[in-house]
């Protein structure tokens, strides 16, 4: 196996995908009726593809590429990011959508490779994960509409995040009953990504009762039910853990309400940012202290501050929702608003806790 790449150059890689988080971000804010500059040539139907596959796709392949330790898995983020490019340059009708591709067929390499080194229920759920990117984006290349490929972008977050859930659980495995209803689970949520292509009538509801079951299940055995009662930067991943289930739980309600996944109605909006702010992006707040001193090499030391784009994201997303919901454009608009607040704190905290940790990094490096 090759070497791994030395870790300052995977700061290129971390960028590409914080320019694609800021462009994603500005075309929500532009589709929410704010006079913000769109970075480049960039619609604001590119939203979603910069958020999920430009952003998260970076990010969540870099570490994949860090864990996995080849050189070659480094081609994931990089094509991830160069899509987020081409998207913010106008070229999103072929290229963006064919380097996306490129970069999950690369990402779902590397994760087959972790898989053939630990043959396990989370690796396998990783597996899996790449796999529904992969498939959204072939179906997205061959002219499927975004909300047609949505449910397979977002089985790539979440069985992504349930992966690595079950993984971290090693310390508090759940019983072999609990594993075979995890994997009844998985299994449900990728029929229901295929029963919402088919668009029939009462299809889509699978998936969110799916979302809503694996909910249930995550808050049930999470070990962060437990660790909340710590200190620290333990609590403040344990909050940011139970917070984000409860928002994946209140998507699934919001979407089984409205009868699945219907694009035209105000809930399918409501519910989808619900899981996909609320949810994943509570993860991420929660995850960031552990993946970015693995992708980077550097301390992030806690601060109480932490807290702070957590509950700003949290409360603009109940303004956002409910808004949504009551059709008051106003308050929708500006939950939108605080949500890009929170995700710009996010960032700035994290830049500074590195600042904060890079003597103490420099120091561990010349030991």
């Amino acid at each position: 196996m090759s070497a791994d790449l030395p870790r300052l150059w995977r700061v290129p890689l971390l960028i590409l995908g914080m320019v694609s988080l800021f462009g994603g971000t500005a075309a929500g804010l532009l589709r929410l009726g704010w006079n913000f500059p769109l970075p480049g040539s960039a619609s604001v139907l590119d939203h979603g593809p910069l958020m999920i596959g430009a952003f998260f796709g970076t990010v969540i392949s870099l570490e994949r590429a860090v864990a996995l330790g080849a050189r070659w898995a480094y081609g994931a983020p990089l094509l991830a990011g160069l899509g987020g490019c081409a998207l913010l340059a106008g070229f999103g009708v072929q290229t963006g959508p064919a380097l996306l591709l490129a970069g999950s067929c690369v990402m779902l390499a590397g994760s087959l490779a972790v898989y053939r080194r630990q043959r396990a229920l989370h690796t396998l759920t990783l597996v899996l994960g790449a796999a529904s990117w992969t498939a959204g984006n072939a179906l997205w290349l061959a002219g499927f509409s975004i909300p047609a490929v949505a449910p397979l972008w977002m089985a790539f977050l979440i069985l992504t995040i349930a992966g690595e859930r079950l993984g971290l659980s090693r310390f508090l495995p759940p019983s072999p009953v609990a594993g075979k209803v995890f994997a009844a689970i998985i299994a449900l949520l990728l029929a229901g990504t295929l029963a919402a292509l088919s668009q029939l009538a009462g299809a889509g509801l699978l998936f969110p009762a799916t979302l809503l079951a694996l909910a249930i299940w995550l808050l049930k055995q999470d070990i962060a039910r437990r660790t909340v009662r710590q200190n620290g930067l333990t609590r403040f991943i344990a909050v940011c853990l139970l917070s984000g289930y409860v928002w994946l739980s209140i998507g699934a309600l919001i979407l089984l309400s409205a009868g699945g996944l219907v694009p035209s109605t105000a809930a399918y909006g409501a519910g989808l940012h619900a899981i996909l702010l609320g949810f994943v992006f509570a993860m991420v707040f929660g995850h960031a202290p552990i993946i970015f001193p693995a992708i980077l090499s550097v301390r992030l030391p806690y601060h109480g501050l932490f807290y702070l784009p957590l509950i700003v994201l949290h409360l603009s997303l109940v303004l956002r929702v409910t808004g949504t919901l009551t059709a008051e454009a106003q308050m929708r608009s500006m939950g939108g608003a605080l949500n890009a607040v929170a995700l710009a704190l996010f960032v700035f905290g994290l830049v500074v806790s590195v600042w904060r940790g890079a003597p103490d990094s420099a120091r561990g490096m010349s030991r």
